[in-house]
């Protein structure tokens, strides 16, 4: 997905990518799963560790709702 300045953009005849060289960094930050918080959200969680605790403890009741539904008796 490009930015939007990315389409109007025109790369000038004069820069040669002839002599680029890879970045060894590249797959360090391909590996990366980021996301951004907003503020309000921010402020109840201000580390990696708590957010993530919090979406296991979210990921847990799902499923625990989700296996109590499915045990529900047909109603007849």
């Amino acid at each position: 997905m490009n930015p939007d300045w990315e389409k109007d953009y025109e790369v000038p005849e004069y820069v040669d990518f002839s002599k680029a060289i890879p970045n060894p960094y590249v797959q360090r930050f391909e590996e990366l799963n980021l996301v951004s918080l907003d503020a309000d959200v921010a402020k109840v969680f201000p580390d990696s560790e708590t957010v993530n605790q919090a979406l296991r403890l979210l990921i847990k009741a799902g499923k625990d709702a989700q296996a109590e539904k499915l045990e529900l008796p047909k109603a007849s």
